[in-house]
C-alpha cells in the first residue's frame, strides 16, 4: 500500500485536496473517479522532492522560454530523438534558470518511468494545468509532437496578443504620466506664487481663479492628509476585492467600463475560445477541457462561474452551445456558431474561426486606440493647462484695467 496526495473537483466545481491509501496510482485514480471526482493532480508521497512543492518558483521562465521548449521538443521528437535524451538536451542548454532546474527533475522522473505529463505536473509554477492536460492527451493519443506544436502555437498567439495590447497602451501611458507631472507642477509651484501676488493686491478674484487656488491649497497644505485618504480607500478596496462579492463587483465594473469594458471582455472571450479549441483539437474531452479553463481563468470569478455552470450542464447532458447560451455571458454570435459547429461535427474549426474573429476585433481596437488617444490626450491636457493659465491671468487683466484708469 502507498499513500497518494490528490487535488480533485466535485460536480459543483469545488476544489479539494487530500490523501488516500491505495495499492498503486491506478487504484487511487479509480477510487477517486468512482466517487464522481474530476482529478486535477495525483502523486505518490515518494515524489515529494525537488520541484514537487513550492520550492521551484519558476522565476525567469517567461512565455518565450516555454514556447521555445515546446517547439524544440516537438522538433527533436519528430526527428527520432528519444524523449529522455530530448529533455536532457533542452534542459542543459536552457538559458532560463527556472526552466533548467525544472527540466533536470523532469528528465530524472521520465527516465525513472514516469509519464511526461505526470513529471510536468510536479512543477505547477512552470507548467500549468493547460500544459499537463494537453501533454497527457498527446501521450495517450500517440501524438505528443503534434500537441507540443499546438501548445507552442497557442502560447505564441497569446504572447503576440499581449504584446500588441502592451504596445498600444505604453505610449499613451507615458504621455499621461508626463502630462500629470506638468499639471502637478502648475498646481503645486506656479499657482501658489500668483495666489500670493493676488492676495497682496487684495483684488476680488473670479470664481474660476478661486477654484484653482482652492485645489492648489489642497495639494500644497493638505497633501499628507490627501495621501492618507487615498491610501485608506485603496486598503479598503483591496480588502473588499479579496472577498467573492468584491471580485464579482470588480469584474462587473471592469466589463461595464466605457470604451475599455468591451475591449477587455473581448480579450477574455478570445482567450476562452482559443484555449478551448486547442484543448479539443488535442484530444482532451469537453468536460476536462472546461475544467482546465477554470484554472486558466482562476483570477476572473465571472468567467469561473460561467465555466462551472457550463461544466455542470454538460455533465448533465446538455450541449456545450446550450450550456454557454444559458449563462448569457457570451454574445449570441458565439453560442450560435458553437451550435452550428456541433451540428456539423466541426466544433474545433468553428472555435478557431471565432477566436480569429475576436483577435481581429482586438487588433482593430488597438490600432484605433493608438491613432486617437494621442490627439485626445494632447487636447485634453492642453485644455486643462489652458484653464489653469486663464484662471491665473484673469486677475492680472483685471489689475491692468485698474492700473490703466
Amino acid at each position: 500500500m502507498g499513500r497518494f496526495n490528490y487535488t480533485v473537483q466535485d460536480s459543483k466545481g469545488e476544489t479539494t485536496s487530500g490523501a488516500l491509501d491505495a495499492g498503486d496510482e491506478n487504484e487511487a485514480i479509480a477510487s477517486l473517479q468512482g466517487k464522481g471526482f474530476f482529478i486535477l493532480s495525483i502523486a505518490s508521497d515518494r515524489s515529494a522532492g525537488p520541484g514537487a512543492g513550492g520550492k521551484l518558483s519558476g522565476s525567469g521562465v517567461g512565455a518565450r522560454d516555454r514556447i521555445f521548449f515546446a517547439e524544440q521538443l516537438a522538433t527533436l521528437l519528430n526527428g527520432g530523438v528519444p524523449l529522455v535524451r530530448a529533455l536532457s538536451l533542452l534542459g542543459e542548454h536552457s538559458s532560463s534558470k527556472g526552466l533548467h532546474l525544472a527540466l533536470a527533475q523532469v528528465t530524472k522522473d521520465v527516465a525513472g518511468g514516469m509519464a511526461l505529463y505526470k513529471a510536468l505536473e510536479r512543477h505547477p509554477k512552470v507548467f500549468d494545468t493547460l500544459w499537463v492536460s494537453l501533454v497527457q492527451a498527446g501521450e495517450m493519443g500517440g501524438q505528443l509532437p503534434k500537441v507540443l506544436k499546438q501548445i507552442a502555437a497557442y502560447l505564441s498567439a497569446q504572447a503576440e496578443l499581449k504584446g500588441k495590447v502592451i504596445t498600444a497602451m505604453a505610449y499613451p501611458g507615458v504621455l499621461a504620466c508626463i502630462s500629470i507631472g506638468v499639471l502637478a507642477f502648475f498646481i503645486i509651484k506656479i499657482v501658489p506664487v500668483f495666489a500670493e501676488i493676488f492676495n497682496s493686491f487684495q483684488v476680488k478674484l473670479p470664481p474660476l481663479t478661486l477654484a484653482i487656488i482652492m485645489v492648489s491649497n489642497l495639494f500644497v497644505h493638505h497633501l499628507a492628509a490627501l495621501i492618507f485618504v487615498v491610501a485608506a480607500l485603496w486598503f479598503v478596496w483591496s480588502a473588499y476585492v479579496q472577498t467573492e462579492s468584491g471580485q464579482v463587483t470588480k469584474w462587473n465594473l471592469i466589463f461595464s467600463a466605457p470604451f475599455f469594458g468591451g475591449f477587455i471582455k473581448s480579450i477574455m472571450i478570445e482567450r476562452l475560445l482559443t484555449t478551448l479549441s486547442t484543448l479539443i483539437e488535442s484530444g482532451v474531452s469537453i468536460l476536462n477541457a472546461i475544467a482546465v479553463l477554470e484554472g486558466v481563468f482562476g483570477k476572473n470569478i465571472v468567467f469561473q462561474r460561467l465555466l462551472r455552470s457550463v461544466k455542470n450542464d454538460v455533465a448533465g447532458g446538455k450541449s456545450i452551445s446550450a450550456a454557454f447560451r444559458k449563462t448569457g455571458v457570451l454574445p449570441p454570435l458565439v453560442t450560435e456558431m458553437m451550435f452550428m459547429g456541433e451540428e456539423s461535427g466541426k466544433l474545433p474549426d468553428m472555435l478557431v474561426t471565432l477566436s480569429a474573429f475576436y483577435r481581429e476585433q482586438i487588433d482593430q481596437f488597438t490600432r484605433r486606440f493608438t491613432a486617437i488617444i494621442d490627439p485626445i490626450l494632447v487636447v485634453g491636457i492642453g485644455g486643462v493647462v489652458g484653464v489653469i493659465v486663464l484662471a491665473v491671468f484673469l486677475p492680472i487683466f483685471k489689475l491692468s484695467g485698474v492700473g490703466g484708469k
